[in-house]
């Protein structure tokens, strides 16, 4: 039988299918009757066999991704699994998140790159322009100058452990919603999530320049670099599921461009899932070693501590390299119907 022909007959069943999943994924399997049951069972059954002649076959990539689709949503309904154990969450944190990453890396050095391109900007236009301080300084940082702090810090007269507390708390719910946002404005063909990155980089950058003017830049990057290296590579991760979705708008490889959207999404999640452990680890560090200034701590102690950190996260991170790239990217088996 020829391909056009094979379509031809086939192509009524692959849209009852179609049909049948739209009512089920929309109301759910109970509001199907018996009848309408039996039926989606039986063309799940029938439409598989469908995908393995196109495959067998070479047939059309359009035919073979659509049918593959069908029989995933098909293979999703019919065995929904179980919920997720503490041993899954653990595969996926220890072995999936980082052949995750392995194969997004592109998208996490995309993602990188803006953000250090903001801060790259923001300590240069606070070189040439001093006064851009009011746009380019956050707002809580304006009438704070950074020698004043350092010595009250020094004697004792910084924040309480209180307001230390409560500032730790607003850096980590802001930053996971920086995250949270940088991920959802993906949908915008990726122009939000750079916009995002670019700016976040930009009042670093900005901030950095500020203590640097003043002879205090070891002082700054201490207290920065032992929470902000695996808070700013949580926040990059986030970026790159943005991109991510973005991609299957842009080029969705053959595929109906709402169904790489939905492929790409998938992805996007896991890649925002992961970043979870990161800004745990730099909320408790946030709250802890950040905010033991020198004398206690000296600037020397803090940035190899945030090496050591960086180093930790990166190895992890790169993990699936290192152990030549064996794990499945969701850490388990792949599908039966992939």
């Amino acid at each position: 039988m020829e391909m056009a022909e094979f379509i031809e007959s086939r192509k009524p069943r692959w849209e009852q299918l179609e049909s049948l999943l739209d009512r089920s994924e929309s109301h759910g399997l109970r509001e199907l009757s018996l009848e309408d049951a039996r039926t989606l069972g039986r063309l799940y059954r029938a439409v598989s066999s469908d995908l393995l002649w196109v495959r067998a076959r070479s047939g059309s990539a359009d035919v073979n991704a659509y049918l593959n689709d069908l029989v995933g949503r098909a293979y999703a309904l019919t065995y929904p699994g179980r919920r997720p154990r503490l041993a899954d969450v653990w595969g996926f944190v220890a072995r999936g998140f980082p052949a995750l990453m392995r194969r997004e890396w592109r998208m996490y050095v995309a993602s990188l790159l803006l953000l250090l391109a903001g801060v790259g900007f923001g300590y240069v236009g606070m070189m040439v322009d001093p006064d851009a301080a009011h746009y380019l300084v956050p707002a809580e940082h304006l009438n704070l100058d950074p020698v004043e702090r350092a010595a009250n810090e020094a004697a004792g007269d910084g924040m309480s452990v209180g307001d230390q507390a409560q500032f730790t708390t607003y850096l980590f719910t802001h930053n996971i919603q920086v995250a949270f946002l940088a991920f959802a404005l993906g949908i915008t063909v990726g122009l939000g999530t750079a916009i995002m990155l670019f700016v976040n980089g930009l009042f670093l950058g900005a901030l950095a320049q500020v203590y640097a003017a003043k002879g205090m830049a070891g002082w700054f990057w201490a207290w920065i670099l032992p929470h902000g290296i695996p808070e700013i590579t949580a926040i990059c991760i986030a970026g790159a599921a943005g991109l991510v979705i973005a991609r299957g708008m842009v080029a969705p490889r053959g595929l109906p461009r709402g169904q790489a959207v939905r492929q790409e999404a998938v992805t996007a999640v896991r890649l925002l899932f992961g970043t979870l452990v990161l800004f745990v680890l730099a909320g408790f560090i946030e709250g802890t070693v950040s905010q033991i200034h020198p004398p206690k701590l000296s600037v020397a102690f803090k940035v190899s501590f945030a090496l050591t950190v960086g180093a930790g996260v990166y190895a992890y991170l790169l993990s699936d390299w290192l152990r030549g790239g064996r794990a499945a990217p969701d850490g388990g088996a792949e599908s039966a119907h992939g």
